[in-house]
């Protein structure tokens, strides 16, 4: 109901109570819904920081600019509280727990993803602390990942995710390309094992790592 009526943060809350709750990890259906109910906790504060700085740097509203660069800063804090919420739930309630290699590459991966959403309005230490972090515990995930098939879609999306990271927050184009390679590589030569469920869920994983490969990989000249 608090999904569907948009109040998340009722939803988060609703959601933390049962992963602390439970003896053992949460069913994969949970976990889906800790992943939308998480999101959109947040999309709103990064789509507004987005739209400030879009407006901040148009050259019409320059003597708006000191008035844009507190509004973004109150916005950032706000999304820095909820993404250290999340981290929080995550790393004491659902890690601990998780069954499987699978599980805990799903929750160190989401651990990385809020580090990274907290990076991308931080600056000064806070970045490189949180940037620090996300790097952190998207190795840990890597590690997790090894035992996973690569066409998994848990497997993928951490490859996806760790690559941006790269691209847009280490600016390493490089290696950003050689993390999205290697899984698409390794998704492809597995690609005629996939059943039907599997494959639907890793394909469009794979469609947007082709996408980001081919556009960075234009940017780079090659």
């Amino acid at each position: 109901v608090a999904d569907q009526s948009e109040r998340y943060e009722d939803m988060v809350q609703f959601l933390k109570e049962i992963v602390k709750d439970s003896s053992e990890d949460i069913s994969s259906d949970v976990r889906n819904l800790l992943s939308v109910g998480f999101k959109n906790l947040i999309s709103s504060q990064r789509s507004a920081w987005k739209t400030v700085q879009a407006i901040e740097q148009n050259k019409k509203y320059a003597e708006y600019s000191s008035d844009c660069a507190a509004y973004k800063e109150k916005i950032s804090k706000e999304l820095e509280t909820n993404c250290k919420k999340v981290i929080t739930i995550v790393n004491e309630h659902c890690l601990p727990k998780a069954g499987d290699d699978e599980a805990k590459v799903f929750y160190l991966k989401m651990i990385g993803d809020y580090y990274r959403y907290t990076a991308e309005t931080a600056s000064g230490d806070k970045l490189a602390e949180v940037t620090e972090n996300a790097s952190k515990y998207y190795q840990k995930a890597t590690e997790a990942a090894a035992s996973l098939k690569p066409y998994n879609s848990n497997k993928l999306g951490l490859a996806l995710n760790y690559s941006v990271f790269y691209y847009e927050l280490k600016n390493d184009s490089a290696k950003a390309c050689t993390i999205a390679e290697e899984a698409l590589n390794g998704a492809r030569d597995e690609i005629d094992n996939m059943d039907n469920e599997e494959a639907r869920d890793a394909l469009s994983i794979i469609e947007l790592l082709k996408e980001n490969l081919d556009l960075w990989k234009e940017e780079e000249g090659g």
